[in-house]
């Protein structure tokens, strides 16, 4: 079995088992930012993988999903975050840099834009994971940053002063507009397996994940002492933010990802479909 890994933060707890031995997983792990873990398992390079929400919806009929595992928010998720010049409402006609790697996180930025901030940026095609907002080729009116990244972003005693001579002032947490808006949980990231696969196998590894992410879950104080030196963040702040996350997949937040691929359809951004689960039955 080969098993696709995000190599962010919010990935460790599910994995922290595997990686120091205390649970094995009888699968070879592939680490990769999002869009290319949601093109590997898309054309079968992976068989299981973490996976955008948004690569779930589009593409549903291909998996089966993981019960109980899950990357979500209840409110702040401090790792998806849109850093601008001006108020969002002010964007209109404005270049937005958007990550070319993370689906689902793009995906919500569009929809706040047009339900609850009622703007039309001009969406750019950019580096999201990028801490360094200097790195800029040109300059924009705001950028969506993710992961680690904007972990560093927001730590910083002034995390955007400049880029290229502008500031980003205004700052907006992905996960907490969604809970202001829809008053529900927001699922980032789910676990699939495809379905072709063989189904025992994949409860193997389903099982050996649960196991290492309920691990993790309690020992998140040492995941982020071990995570510190290498992500260049204080421990307290790399706990603060694991603790924020939810891993499972509960009824609470099975609504939240339905109500997102709900507005999704709407939109017309993904086709008509339903949760499906690996199950041994």
């Amino acid at each position: 079995m080969r098993v696709g890994r995000i190599p962010y933060l919010n990935c460790a707890p599910v994995y922290g088992a595997v990686d120091r031995g205390i649970v094995s997983l009888n699968a070879d792990l592939v680490s990769g930012v999002p869009s290319a873990l949601n093109r590997g398992i898309a054309e079968g390079t992976l068989d299981v993988s973490v996976v955008s929400a948004v690569e779930y919806a589009r593409e549903a009929g291909k998996y089966l999903l993981l019960p109980d595992l899950a990357i979500s928010c209840n409110g702040p998720v401090r790792s998806v975050m849109l850093f601008s010049t001006r108020p969002a409402e002010a964007l209109d006609g404005e270049a937005v840099l958007v990550s070319r790697s993370s689906m689902t996180s793009v995906a919500l930025l569009e929809l706040l834009f047009e339900h609850v901030w009622r703007a039309k940026p001009v969406f750019v095609p950019g580096d999201a994971e990028a801490d360094d907002l200097r790195s800029e080729q040109a300059p924009v009116a705001a950028r969506l940053v993710i992961g680690d990244a904007a972990l560093m972003l927001r730590h910083r005693e002034h995390p955007v002063a400049v880029a290229h001579g502008r500031e980003y002032p205004f700052v907006y947490d992905l996960g907490l507009e969604w809970k202001r808006w829809t008053g529900l949980p927001f699922v980032f990231a789910v676990w699939v397996a495809r379905r072709e696969v063989n189904v025992r196998e994949a409860l193997q590894v389903h099982g050996a994940l649960i196991e290492s992410r309920n691990w993790g879950l309690a020992n998140l104080a040492r995941i982020a002492d071990d995570a510190s030196p290498v992500s260049r963040l204080p421990s307290p702040v790399i706990l603060e933010y694991l603790t924020g996350l939810d891993y499972g997949l509960s009824l609470e937040y099975l609504e939240g990802l339905s109500e997102f691929f709900r507005r999704l359809e709407l939109a017309g951004k993904v086709p008509q479909g339903r949760l499906v689960f690996l199950s041994a039955a």
